[in-house]
This record gives C-alpha cells, structure tokens and sequence, in this order.
C-alpha cells in the first residue's frame, strides 16, 4: 500500500484515519469498527463491503 495513497484516504462512514493491515489485506477504522478490503492492489472503500471488526480486533488495535 502507498503511504501517501494511506495519508488521503479516509473512512467513509467516519472521515477518520485508517490502518492498512497488511496480513489481511484491509484498510481498518479504529472509529467505525470496520475493514475496508482491499482487491487486486485497489482498495474498496464502501460501507457494504465492509467487514465488521470483532471486540477482540478491536482491543487488539488499542494495544
């Protein structure tokens, strides 16, 4: 992922930042819950094709 690509891009629902997960291909927001996944190098940034994070990845991320 392109770092200055992370920098514009922002969360749909919460204009927030987001966290690329390498591992599992996704742009996550800490704020909405929520992975963007990311197809082929190009990140889908719709709220329907978002994944929603479980208590534990979100935890996990404040760590």
């Amino acid at each position: 992922m392109d770092k200055k690509l992370l920098e514009i891009l922002a969360c749909p629902v919460t204009k927030g930042a987001l966290i690329y997960d390498k591992a599992k291909q996704e742009l996550v927001s800490k704020a909405a819950r929520l992975a963007y996944p990311i197809r082929d190098g190009i990140p889908v940034m719709l709220e329907e094709e978002a994944r929603t994070l479980t208590q534990e990845e979100v935890e996990a991320l404040q760590a």
